[in-house]
């Protein structure tokens, strides 16, 4: 019998329309497409003002349309990174150059000259899909072309990448989005020993996604670090979805020990080690949450407490308590404050809470009662 909650499946006339990219959303594309027509404006106006618009010199390159492509829609692509922009445009108009300056029929010089970009592009990791464009223009540019000679890869080629790069950075930064892209580190164990660290002990490894990769024999758009960092997120969406019932409310301690500004830091300690707890909130004069204290930050305390505070991991109450398992895992986090809208302290989930809470929804068989007794 069908779920009537279940998803419905969209009607194939409209999936030719589907999203051709995992994430892409309207306010996206539109963003790509204002940064698209600001920037490679800019970047032909410039060029045209620094080495004049005549008829010898194509003050803007085709290829950059391409390029444009790439770092305003996919500015998250190992393609779209600013030496794959600058170096695969520029290294393959060289190569198409060269390419046109030792081999005289046309035909076969567009081959070769592709060919020896995608290769030197490969070498020198700056693969870049425009580049096989740059490629052809410098073989089949012509006169104008030929005028500027070895030059042609340098102006306008690589003066119109480093204006589009320099133009895409200000732009992304003023649209608040990341780029360059850079991958956060992979987890570490911050107990400095040779153990994987605990978030990486359970679920698929490395090696798993190294065969899964050669299972499929192909190039994917997508960095490896980046691949293995959205595959643990689906686990964790997953386990999130299985239990989402479950929020922080549920689960969270609310009578909260916390301590001021002005605590001493002696009454800081007398309070952990009292309660046998890892982590002290610490609020502000108006009540408000400004960071956390444990016994590795009072160590180092030079008298007072706002000089060694740790920020404050947060969440709001309706969350769900799964949702923390990343932040709980990281090996420097022992709790997670709840906090309201004006970060004021609702209560205090810490690992013990949320393993208790899952230990509760995993069924008891007679082996795991055995181990108990």
């Amino acid at each position: 019998m069908q779920n009537p909650d279940a998803p419905k499946a969209k009607p194939h006339r409209f999936r030719l329309f589907d999203p051709i990219l995992a994430g892409a959303t309207l306010r996206d594309r539109l963003i790509a497409c204002l940064g698209a027509l600001v920037c490679i404006a800019l970047t032909g106006a410039i060029s045209g003002y620094l080495f004049g618009q005549g008829p010898y010199l194509p003050f803007i390159v085709a290829p950059m349309g391409a390029s444009a492509v790439l770092l305003f829609a996919v500015p998250a692509s190992p393609l779209a990174q600013p030496w794959s922009i600058i170096g695969g445009n520029t290294i393959s108009a060289m190569m198409g150059v060269i390419a046109a300056y030792l081999v005289h029929d046309p035909v076969i010089a567009i081959g070769v000259g592709v060919g020896l970009a995608i290769g030197a592009m490969s070498l020198t990791r700056c693969l870049h899909p425009p580049g096989g464009a740059a490629a052809l223009t410098a073989v089949l540019g012509g006169p104008v072309v030929a005028s500027w000679g070895f030059l042609f890869p340098l102006v306008p080629v690589g003066l119109n990448s480093c204006l589009l790069v320099g133009l895409g950075l200000l732009f992304h930064k003023l649209s608040r989005r990341n780029y360059p892209h850079v991958v956060p580190k992979p987890a570490e164990n911050t107990h400095q020993t040779r153990d994987i660290p605990p978030a990486l002990r359970v679920g698929f490894q490395e090696e798993d996604l190294d065969a899964a990769l050669a299972v499929f024999d192909e190039a994917f758009d997508i960095d490896r670090q980046d691949l293995s960092r959205l595959l643990r997120q689906v686990e964790l969406q997953a386990a999130v979805r299985s239990h989402g019932d479950i929020r922080c409310a549920d689960i969270m301690s609310r009578d909260v020990i916390a301590i001021g500004e002005d605590t001493e830091p002696d009454h800081a300690r007398h309070l952990l080690l009292k309660h046998n707890i890892r982590t002290l909130p610490v609020k502000d004069r108006d009540g408000r949450l400004i960071g956390t204290v444990g016994l590795r930050e009072l160590s180092r305390s030079d008298g007072a407490i706002l000089h060694v505070l740790s920020e404050a991991a947060v969440a709001d109450i309706d969350d769900p308590a799964l949702s923390l398992l990343p932040v709980l895992t990281d090996g420097r986090t022992h709790a997670v404050i709840v906090v309201d809208g004006d970060r004021r302290v609702l209560g205090l989930i810490s690992q013990t809470d949320l393993l208790s809470a899952m230990a509760r929804r995993l069924p008891i068989d007679d082996a795991a009662t055995k181990i108990v007794a």
